[in-house]
């Protein structure tokens, strides 16, 4: 079992002092110009990329600063980046680009760039070379130094770069400021073992390794006393939890302790991998009246061919059935998944597996993306010579075929009286909005602005492709 290098008391002490210092330089500044210092952040990319973007805007409020709302008021600006799809990376380089002038007119102002993006060599050199006026570029690693790294480019004035290579690190007690009132962002872990070879995950986030379920709890709690209904546990692959830690519970029993916590919430999770996903998994999860009605389970293809090119370590028909042993617990289970359309030596015979098991499941919604080219990965290696034309064009088949699929299980959920959490509002129609236990976004007619952020029975009357419309009971 290996060894988790664990953040200790005293270093995160050492940054509470620079945190401090920030902070009466903040507060200098105010008495001086009338005016708080205002920080910007943006993160891209998955759950985990937003519940770091929390604990960096915890440290940044503690820092003394106010949220600035656009980039133009901004003294501080950082964009939290992710790494898995080109499209990420190019949108950063862009927003990156377009700050420059800022920089030009305020020499005072400190731009960063954060997160798993930066994490790649070949990313990192590039903002050296072509963006000289980033002032912080800062990995996923270092996380728990960013009041340092922030306090040296305040008082060196010099670009700061901190990539250390890791296999990751576990930070308890960093300040957390959630950017929701109703749902919460739990990490249960971090970094992945699975290699899959299209993913560039565990290498810009480490391996495997868990918090303490202690710590887990308590934050639980945490959220739970500070009124929030929704927690989403986070992790890589939550099946993983646990299996680094001697004595641990593994991820069945950790989710029925947080179940188990008073209050009238309930709880979700993602990502699960399926080739750890369990019976016992989904037995906790049909005894836990507060755990979601919802599995995120990641398909992301139908043909065992192109599986095994992933390094999936499952076939088709292991995924299956994987799929009637949780319908026979909870028939009710709202499915979701990820599919990689067009994924190096794939042909028209394997994607037209894709569609038949996508057919055959009939997934409540589905993630779909065009294979995207990641540096550094296995993938990147293999022959791929099937047109862009050609994958568009699968893609569009996939597409079509999950918005009938999604239509379908729409109308026939007309009828149905289910416990809805109020979390929004329809722009079009100003109605209250929310999502049942499972993924069914739901429009509430006449209801009152009082149901913000409160669970409520709603009867579902009518249906389309992306909603469903209902009325209090």
């Amino acid at each position: 079992m290996k060894e988790i290098t664990r953040i200790s008391p005293d270093e995160l002490a050492r940054q509470q002092i620079y945190i401090d210092q920030i902070a009466e330089e903040n507060a200098e500044y105010f008495a001086r110009t009338g005016r708080r210092r205002l920080a910007y952040t943006h993160t891209y990319g998955c759950q985990q990329n937003v519940s770091d973007g929390e604990r960096i805007d915890g440290m940044l409020a503690q820092m003394g600063y106010g949220r600035a709302e656009s980039v133009e008021e901004a003294d501080f600006i950082l964009y939290n980046t992710c790494a898995v799809r080109e499209g990420a990376e190019d949108r950063v380089y862009g927003n990156a680009g377009a700050l420059k002038h800022l920089k030009n007119r305020n020499k005072e102002l400190i731009l960063a760039i954060a997160g798993c993006m930066v994490q790649q060599k070949s990313v990192a050199d590039k903002l050296y070379k072509s963006f000289p006026y980033i002032d912080l570029v800062m990995g996923t690693h270092v996380l728990h130094r960013f009041p340092e790294l922030l306090f040296r480019v305040m008082k060196e004035k010099q670009r700061v770069y901190e990539l250390p290579e890791s296999e990751g690190v576990v930070a308890e007690g960093l300040p957390v400021l959630r950017s929701d009132s109703i749902h919460a962002w739990l990490p249960i872990m971090n970094g992945c073992d699975n290699f899959c070879s299209y993913c560039i995950v565990p290498h810009v986030r480490g391996r495997e390794r868990s918090r303490r379920p202690g710590d887990i709890l308590r934050e639980a709690s945490d959220i739970v006393a500070a009124g929030y209904k929704e927690i989403t546990l986070l992790g890589q692959n939550v099946n993983s939890y646990g299996k680094n830690l001697e004595g641990a519970p593994g991820f069945p029993d950790l989710l029925r302790s947080i179940c188990g916590l008073e209050g009238d919430f309930r709880v979700r999770f993602m990502t699960s991998h399926p080739k750890d996903a369990t019976p016992e998994l989904f037995k906790a999860m049909a005894e836990s009246p507060k755990a979601a009605r919802h599995l995120h389970l990641p398909v992301q293809a139908g043909s065992d061919q192109i599986l095994k090119a992933m390094n999936r370590k499952y076939t088709a028909e292991a995924y299956l059935e994987k799929i009637h042993q949780v319908r026979e617990l909870m028939p009710d289970i709202a499915l979701t998944s990820d599919i990689i359309v067009g994924f190096p030596g794939e042909t028209e015979e394997d994607f037209e597996k894709t569609l038949e098991l996508v057919k055959t499941v009939g997934f409540d919604s589905l993630f779909m993306f065009i294979y995207s080219k990641r540096k550094g990965t296995p993938a990147e290696r293999m022959d791929d010579p099937i047109p862009a034309e050609e994958k568009s064009r699968w893609f569009s088949r996939l597409v079509a075929l999950q918005d009938e699929i999604m239509e379908a299980k729409h109308r026939a959920a007309v009828g149905r009286t289910v416990r809805v959490l109020v979390d929004g509002t329809d722009p079009k129609t100003g109605r209250l909005t929310g999502k049942d236990s499972g993924v069914l976004r739901v429009r509430i007619e006449e209801a009152p602005e009082s149901l913000m952020g409160q669970f409520a029975q709603v009867k579902l009357t009518s249906a389309s492709r992306h909603w469903v419309d209902g009325v209090l009971v």
